[in-house]
């Protein structure tokens, strides 16, 4: 995929998805056979917005191929403060870098910076748009706990505003999951979603109450309601706290249900699940770098 970009999970087939996870497990199972790949190769990392999962991910990833970071820094330190555009900021770093790592708090930022490079440009989270990255990593956790063929999913909180949801209901087409959405109604899966789940052949479940469909699921995927997302405070206000989930809640649940969330959470998730066998939301993170890698990895090489 060498001068490709990854910028949403509308570009990734079934054959895509498995070759980076095949990779992925390669990978954890032997990282130091990837230790000298990219030995002199600089990753750009742009992230105008804050992070640490995605952000410290993507560096280990690229250290641990033998390569470095250059590190655009925060916005308050960049030239972004004194006006450049983001177009320009692209162009400069690419004279830096082989690839890059974009996350912008606008929609549609990085299909936008991608026609001003010619190295390949990652989407690390553009608003409430895609992160395909965050969702090749969810399908490796699925992959490694439930399997990802005849699986029945929930997708509970912020599905109006949750990138990471409207990636990983994308890419979960690809191989026929039954998907359940769970969310307060003011919350719901925006309909340009519902519209291009429709035309993948995916039935859109809605529901606004876990309690009825949480004994049929396989994987229960918590999101946090995100207050940077709400243009109206007084919404944010209003929704913040419900659709929490604790060890009560999950009597109900298959004894093999996988619990997962992209982090941070805030109290989506009581604590007193992190020592259940149910909780993978710790491994999900950790899980970023050797899917990261074998993202990289392919990028740089040149792989199809």
């Amino acid at each position: 995929m060498r001068h490709d970009h990854l910028l949403t999970a509308n570009q990734l087939t079934r054959e895509d998805i498995e070759l980076v996870l095949d990779r992925a497990a390669e990978v954890d199972a032997n990282p130091a056979a990837f230790g000298k790949r990219h030995a002199g190769t600089l990753l750009g990392l742009c992230f105008f917005e804050p992070s640490t999962r995605t952000k410290m991910s993507f560096e280990a990833a690229m250290k641990r191929l033998g390569g470095d970071v250059v590190d655009m820094g925060s916005v308050d330190s960049s030239s972004v403060k004194k006006g450049e555009s983001l177009a320009d900021t692209v162009r400069v770093v690419e004279g830096y870098a082989d690839a890059l790592v974009l996350r912008h708090p606008l929609m549609g930022a990085a299909k936008m910076a991608s026609e001003f490079v010619d190295v390949p440009l990652v989407n690390a989270g553009d608003g409430a748009g895609h992160h395909p990255t965050q969702t090749l990593l969810d399908l490796y956790t699925i992959r490694e706990n439930a399997g990802l063929d005849d699986l029945t999913i929930g997708i509970m909180g912020d599905l109006k505003y949750g990138r990471t949801v409207h990636s990983l209901a994308t890419a979960l087409t690809n191989f026929g999951a039954s998907q359940h959405f769970v969310s307060p109604e003011s919350l719901k899966l925006p309909r340009s979603v519902r519209y291009d789940l429709h035309e993948a052949g995916a039935t859109v479940r809605e529901h606004t109450d876990l309690e009825a469909v949480l004994p049929q699921l396989d994987v229960l995927y918590v999101t946090r309601i995100q207050r940077e997302r709400f243009p109206d405070e007084n919404e944010y206000h209003r929704i913040a706290g419900e659709y929490q989930i604790d060890a009560e809640t999950l009597d109900a649940a298959k004894d093999d249900l996988t619990v997962m969330h992209p982090l941070p959470r805030v109290d989506e998730i009581a604590p007193e699940i992190d020592d259940t066998d149910h909780a993978r939301y710790f491994e999900q993170a950790h899980n970023g770098v050797p899917v990261r890698m074998a993202l990289l990895d392919m990028l740089l090489e040149g792989d199809s």
